[in-house]
């Protein structure tokens, strides 16, 4: 048997001579024009913000069960949310504090290297390695980085940004100085013993030394994930304003397209009972996807409609205008895409496949259609009721 479809009907249109104001379309298309550059910017905006907690969503995600875990929930119940600039602000001037302090600690190790280089046995180690002079012609197949006490110096003393940026690199500079003296010379030799004599006493001094380095080091760490935590909080707040800002303009942006929606409800003619029965008639042709959107549309300016509940109750005379002509354009270009999606009438008999997967389709919006079907029908019949 061949599937015909029923052809799309045409309700609710506006007589030929009804033909709008072309002042008033001027209006409409240039608010609807200032409507589409709102909704351009606010998309920005909005995945601005998405990305923004999407990215912190992630580094909350790797920081789970880290220590800082502790000190980021305490900081969060004390909520001390800062500008952003002001946090850079701080920043700077934790990072010019944290390297004086750090120019403390060189110079005072500074002192240590000099009492050091003091010691008889230090000579061979003041200068770099005159290896032409000595005849040292493999020295620098073997030794990669060479290095003295006075390179150290000037790196200390450098004054351009390319000195040492902490004691750690000071002391395994310093460590170098002997052990390329141990690795070039023989083991019995005696540049090797006094490498390897002196090596141990700045060991010596180091580990007395070491205390103020790692305590320096774990105050410079604290401040950092003090200060990182501080931004990122001053970026939520940023972007928690940015997010309120948003929704005034989309709530300013509803209003608008509200205003909008009457004009153009008011340009278009009333419906009538025949408009209405034809456009009841063709939400029962609709998809159960189709009809739920339809349903949706009416909950719209319906607050108390309830469009998931079991049984609707659907009363098309109740409806306002603007709902009507959301709905007309609903339908209609949902039936046109039906009719394109459709599969093409045929003759004869299909296979087995194709006719369990059509009844099943068919019995699923069966069930939704009637639905529908009855709950018009329910007000119709209440209104065929009612006295004239």
């Amino acid at each position: 048997m061949e599937t015909v479809a029923a052809p799309i009907p045409d309700f609710g249109a506006a007589p030929p001579e009804h033909n709008p104001n072309p002042a008033e379309v001027e209006v409409l298309r240039l608010r609807v024009d200032e409507v589409v550059q709102k909704v351009d910017k606010l998309e920005e905006k909005v995945n601005e913000v998405e990305q923004f907690y999407t990215n912190l969503s992630k580094k909350q995600q790797q920081q789970t069960g880290s220590k800082g875990s502790s000190v980021v929930k305490e900081k969060e119940k004390e909520k001390q949310v800062l500008s952003i600039r002001k946090q850079q602000q701080d920043a700077s001037k934790r990072e010019a504090a944290a390297a004086k302090r750090m120019q403390e600690l060189m110079r005072q190790f500074g002192t240590v290297l000099k009492q050091l280089t003091l010691h008889k046995w230090a000579w061979p180690f003041m200068q770099p390695v005159d290896v032409k002079g000595l005849g040292l012609h493999d020295y620098f197949e073997v030794i990669d980085k060479p290095m003295d006490f006075s390179t150290i110096k000037n790196q200390m003393e450098a004054k351009d940004g390319t000195g040492y940026k902490n004691v750690r690199e000071i002391c395994a500079d310093v460590r170098l100085v002997f052990k390329n003296a141990m690795k070039y010379n023989e083991e019995r030799s005696d540049v090797h013993v006094m490498a390897k004599t002196l090596m141990d006493k700045f060991e010596e001094k180091w580990l007395q030394f070491l205390p103020k380095v790692t305590e320096e080091e774990r105050r410079r760490e604290e401040e950092e994930a003090e200060a990182q935590l501080d931004m990122q909080l001053a970026q939520e707040a940023a972007h928690a304003k940015i997010t309120r800002d948003l929704s005034n303009e989309l709530y300013e942006l509803e209003m608008h397209l509200d205003e909008l929606r009457e004009m153009v409800v008011q340009n278009c003619r009333k419906w009538s009972t025949e408009d209405k029965r034809k456009l009841g008639a063709a939400l029962t042709r609709l998809s159960p996807e189709d009809l739920t959107k339809a349903l949706e549309i009416v909950a719209q300016n319906n607050p108390e409609f309830q469009a998931t509940a079991e049984e609707v109750d659907l009363d098309i005379d109740a409806q306002s205008e603007s709902t009507l002509w959301r709905l007309k354009f609903f339908v209609r270009d949902a039936l046109e895409a039906q009719a394109k999606t459709a599969p093409a009438s045929t003759g004869g008999n299909t296979n087995d496949e194709k006719l369990v997967n059509n009844n099943n389709v068919t019995s699923n919006n069966n069930k939704r259609k009637r639905e529908i079907c009855d709950a018009i029908a329910k007000t119709a019949k209440k209104r065929s009721k009612k006295p004239s």
